[in-house]
């Protein structure tokens, strides 16, 4: 039976430190019916080496990596503007973390969900930490082995945390023919939970293919302006493209109607009698 995903609006890090434009991403999410928006949360000094962050990169904050990477990163006065801003907006928030010190730094806020993004999927110590938490969890699939997905399985039913996969498809922007959807019936067999979907391809029509594979969740990565700053942008949904996605769904799940023979309309019933006229029985 096909029901509605929960909707994921992935602000990342598309918001370019700019809390003006994280809310901007947040009320379009709200505007267009999404269930939750999620953000991604670093310290930069763990996930990037020391020689990466010290070496050359022009961005908007600097000419080192060091400074575009802080550059991207909130504060928790602005993760708590976020909460306060989400909170007015009736949508919830929650962040994948890619590291225990913000891990910790996301447990001050009491969220509902957690996320384990595709390139934390192999770090079994971070995902021994999520677990713990027993908190519903989306796990993303992008990037992994069979062997990355049953182990990290394995530990989450270990702890009886809830728990669902994301198929996912580690390209920005994903190529239609590299989708592989059926992979979703193949985990929802396999591990015998529910399955949603991670896309990061351009337009709505694949994930409106997954929706019809009856995802539980459905995350797509939104921004203001596709041409903007980031790595992440021309893979993601502007406004216009975010309520479509969300409108589509919303009149194919109405159109899938009840599983239920001879039900035939008040309205049907007029037009069979005209045009049946001359059938005689």
């Amino acid at each position: 039976m096909i029901k509605k995903p929960f909707l994921i609006a992935e602000i990342g890090i598309n918001h370019n430190g700019d809390l003006k434009i994280a809310k901007k991403l947040i009320d379009c999410a709200s505007e267009s019916s999404f269930d939750a928006v999620k953000f991604q949360k670093r310290d930069i000094d763990i996930v990037y080496s020391k020689e990466l962050l010290n070496s050359k990169r022009e961005s908007p904050w600097g000419s080192t990596q060091r400074e575009q990477k802080q550059g991207l990163e909130f504060s928790k006065e602005e993760y708590l503007e976020i909460d306060t801003y989400c909170k007015k907006k009736k949508i919830k928030w929650f962040a994948s973390a890619w590291d225990l010190n913000s891990l910790d730094f996301l447990d001050e806020f009491n969220l509902d969900y957690h996320k384990i993004a595709s390139a934390m999927i192999v770090d079994l110590k971070f995902i021994h930490e999520v677990a713990k938490r027993k908190k519903h969890t989306f796990i993303s699939t992008g990037m992994s082995s069979e062997k990355d997905i049953s182990r990290a399985v394995e530990i989450f039913k270990s702890y009886k945390c809830s728990f669902e996969l994301m198929h996912c498809i580690s390209t920005y922007p994903m190529k239609v023919e590299d989708a592989n959807l059926n992979t979703i019936n193949a985990l929802r067999k396999k591990y015998k939970c529910e399955v949603g979907y991670s896309g990061h391809e351009n337009g709505v029509a694949v994930s409106l293919a997954a929706f019809m594979l009856g995802i539980s969740s459905l995350e797509r990565h939104i921004t203001i302006d596709r041409t903007m700053y980031g790595s992440d942008q021309a893979a993601s949904l502007e406004p216009k493209g975010m309520k479509n996605l969300s409108e589509s769904i919303d009149k194919m799940y109405l159109a899938l109607g009840k599983e239920k023979l001879g039900n035939i309309l008040e309205e049907e019933k007029v037009i069979a009698k005209k045009l049946r006229a001359h059938i005689k029985n």
